[in-house]
């Protein structure tokens, strides 16, 4: 059986529960942001442009970029496979448009597909959870798999179809369904958390991270929306070299 999981910290939180047989495919993308137009159209060229563009050229290793079009190509033939299906999903944005880019998928196919609930159903701070985020025991305890339904499977695929058409820069999960914006709330969000004197920018990535209810910013993201700012004259960053954001300071400007 396939178990499929968002990012290799969910992948290496399901592996022990496994037994022979059972294969974790780890799909890495983090879907809540960036174009999707071209997600299923190897070689995926915006998407990956997108995701060159949000990792530091100064900081290496880079990621494997070229793992976006893998992954298309490896869904395209999901259906056509013998193995079962298992989706292991939390409260993410990003685990639920795997979910549902899954099942697209897998639409009309015969094959056994299952999930694991692993979330709350509520990605608010504070009362939302993703499948790595769990102990060993409380994963183990959610380990059971239900069978998604023909009724499910066409929402969901419903869902995926629509997050692709409307190509949003980000994706809130939102009482059950996602919400495309433009880069704007996020934007104001991080500006707002800097000071007019110097301060880590880590200190403001976290506030934000913090407060973000819909999505994960993760430290990557929030890093490219901050040099983006900087460019607009927005804040400054103070020692920043491109290749990390640990060190840099920042004072906002307007």
């Amino acid at each position: 059986m396939w178990h499929l999981a968002c990012g290799d910290l969910a992948a290496d939180s399901v592996r022990p529960l496994l037994g022979e047989g059972d294969e974790v495919r780890v799909l890495r993308d983090d879907l809540a942001v960036g174009p999707l137009a071209d997600i299923e159209s190897p070689p995926c060229a915006e998407r990956v442009a997108f995701w060159k563009g949000v990792w530091p050229a100064a900081l290496v290793p880079h990621p494997d970029f070229a793992g976006i079009a893998t992954d298309a190509e490896w869904l395209a033939g999901l259906a056509s496979q013998s193995r079962p299906v298992t989706v292991w999903h939390g409260d993410s944005a990003s685990e639920q448009l795997m979910l549902a880019r899954v099942a697209a998928a897998l639409e009309g196919s015969a094959l056994p597909f299952r999930e694991v609930v692993c979330g709350t159903g509520d990605s608010r701070v504070g009362t939302r959870m993703a499948v790595s985020m769990h102990t060993p025991d409380a994963l183990a305890a959610l380990y059971q798999p239900r069978t998604v339904e023909p009724g499910r499977i066409a929402e969901l695929t419903s869902q995926w179809r629509a997050a692709v058409q409307e190509n949003a820069a980000i994706r809130r999960w939102t009482d059950g369904r996602f919400v495309g914006e433009d880069p704007t709330r996020i934007d104001h969000e991080l500006s707002a958390a800097c000071t007019y004197d110097e301060m880590p920018l880590a200190r403001a990535m976290a506030e934000v991270m913090g407060r973000c209810d819909g999505f994960f910013a993760t430290d990557m993201f929030l890093y490219w929306r901050a040099r983006e700012l900087a460019q607009r004259g927005v804040i400054q960053l103070i020692g920043d070299r491109g290749d990390g954001y640990a060190t840099v300071q920042v004072r906002r400007l307007t």
